[in-house]
Parts: structure tokens; sequence; C-alpha cells
């Protein structure tokens, strides 16, 4: 049942384009207690179906420049390729404070952009006010 409910909430974040897979291997190390290369290699397996739909959805709103996705595409496999081999060389340790420092960085990064919209929100604000 925990797996279904795992399922659920990382395809829910996925779809809203947040990255479900950083959901996704939490709640399969945390509460599944899997190894953290395992929990990452079923994330890759689950990235395949929820990114196809996602494409899906984003192509026929026009929502993807292909141009420039097509260009990432390389890279990326490119990337992923080289990751994935420094990935299963590296101690489970030292990979689960890799992903938890990557963690740290995005949260402190999208703390900084509320506080950021905050600010912007609030000096818009008091322009109103002062006319």
């Amino acid at each position: 049942m925990s797996e279904v409910l795992i399922g659920i909430i990382a395809g829910i974040v996925s779809g809203t384009g947040m990255g479900g897979g950083t959901i996704l291997i939490f709640l399969l190390t945390v509460l599944m207690s899997l190894d953290q290369h395992v929990a990452q290699a079923t994330n890759l397996i689950f990235f395949i179906p929820t990114s196809i739909v996602a494409i899906m959805v984003n192509l026929k709103n026009k929502n993807i420049d292909t141009k420039l996705a097509i260009l990432i595409s390389i890279f990326g496999i490119l990337g992923a390729v080289v990751g994935a081999n420094i990935a299963i060389h590296i101690d489970v340790g030292i990979l689960r404070k890799c992903f938890g420092v990557f963690l740290a960085i995005i949260a402190i990064n999208e703390i900084y952009s509320i506080f950021k919209l905050y600010r912007k929100q609030y000096k818009m604000d008091k322009k109103i006010d002062n006319k």
C-alpha cells in the first residue's frame, strides 16, 4: 500500500514540473528503507513514463521550445552517462550526503526566490500606497 501512496505523491509532484524524482528518492529511502543506489535507479525508471506524459501535455499546449529541448537533451544524455558511472562507484553514505546537500541547495534557492518575490511585491505595494 505504501508503494501506491509513494507513486501517487511522486506523480503529482512530477506532474507539476517540480521534480517528482526528488520526492520519490526521499520517500523510497525513508519509508521503504531502500539503499540510495536502488532508490535513484528506481527513480530513473519512474521518470520515463511520467516524463512522456508531461512531454505530450506540454507539446499539446505549445510550452516546449523543441530546438532548445533537443540541444539540452543531447548534453543531458552525455551528462547522465558520466553521472551514472560516477554514482555506481561512490559509497552509499557519500552518495546519500551528496543528495542531501543537493536538496539543501534547492531548498535555499527556493527560500531565496520566495524572499525576492516578497520584497518585490512589498516595494510595489509601497509605491501604490504612496500615490
